[in-house]
């Protein structure tokens, strides 16, 4: 990462998405994962043709690259001005509703969601929940990153208690919920298959008395990223385990809606599917 950074550093942001996307052709071309994102593509949209599903995955590779380098040059353009990295940014009105009062910003793996984040993070402060990478040096290289864009980091698997309380604080919580959660989910429809899906954003936004916001930002054709932001969904605390399982749901089905949308736009190279429901007895 520290030898594209280098090298992509100097460029000007439209040069930098330019290579970014061929460096995402070469992945491509070379085979990366391909098997697994087109059966993927293939269990989700049975309705579309292959050569459909192929220019799908080969715009999907070239997201890809530019999400790469865009990533390594976080800092930089999470400070450049508006116009050089966002286009529109319809249903902004959500957060600022709730600048100061905390919420959870949920999107899935999806374009540039963390430049997006960096971005936000000019509004009000905003922590973003990772997983520690097994490569310590990568992953104290990404946290710095973070760091030097303006974003906390809190850790998925030890910081509960740290992230209620920055919520509490009214800081924004920033995070994605859409990978294989393995025995410990629960199986929700997602691109007409039964996905293992955590609870854990849900639970947290009860707990803490926040609302989700979900926000899905896509690629413009001269680069640039547009955002777009949806209402709050808010659930009952009153109701426990049967109101994290409805918003899980609700945050589901909108993930689902922008990735029919923009299906290129979502990474397919994950095997989603992975845990399967227990056969019914």
């Amino acid at each position: 990462m520290d030898a594209a950074a280098a090298f992509a550093r100097p460029l000007p942001t439209p040069g930098l998405r330019r290579l970014g996307a061929a460096l995402g052709s070469l992945v491509g071309w070379a085979g990366i994962r391909a098997r697994v994102a087109r059966d993927n593509l293939a269990r989700s949209f049975p309705e579309r043709s292959n050569p459909e599903r192929e220019a799908i995955l080969a715009e999907h590779y070239r997201e890809l690259g530019r999400v790469f380098l865009e990533y390594t040059q976080l800092p930089r353009l999470a400070s450049a001005p508006e116009v050089e990295v966002v286009g529109e940014t319809p249903g902004i009105e959500h957060l600022h509703g709730v600048i100061g009062k905390g919420a959870i910003l949920m999107t899935g793996h999806f374009s540039s969601f963390e430049l997006l984040a960096a971005r936000l993070a000019r509004l009000n402060p905003v922590d973003v929940v990772v997983r520690t990478q097994r490569n310590q040096e990568v992953d104290a290289r990404i946290a710095r990153l973070r760091a030097d864009a303006g974003l906390g980091t809190l850790r998925a698997e030890a910081e509960i208690r740290r992230i209620l309380e920055a919520l509490r604080r009214g800081r924004w919580i920033a995070l994605v919920a859409d990978q294989d959660a393995g025995r410990n989910g629960s199986f929700i429809p997602f691109l007409g298959r039964p996905a293992s899906t955590t609870l854990g954003p849900a639970r947290i936004a009860l707990a803490a008395r926040v609302p989700i916001v979900m926000g899905f930002p896509t690629r413009r054709h001269d680069g640039r990223l547009d955002l777009e932001v949806e209402p709050p969904m808010l659930g009952d605390p009153a109701r426990g385990e049967d109101a994290a399982l409805d918003l899980t749901r609700r945050h589901v089905e909108r993930l689902e809606f922008w990735v029919r949308r923009y299906p290129a736009m979502w990474f397919w190279l994950h095997r989603r599917w992975k845990t399967r429901p227990p056969l019914a007895v």
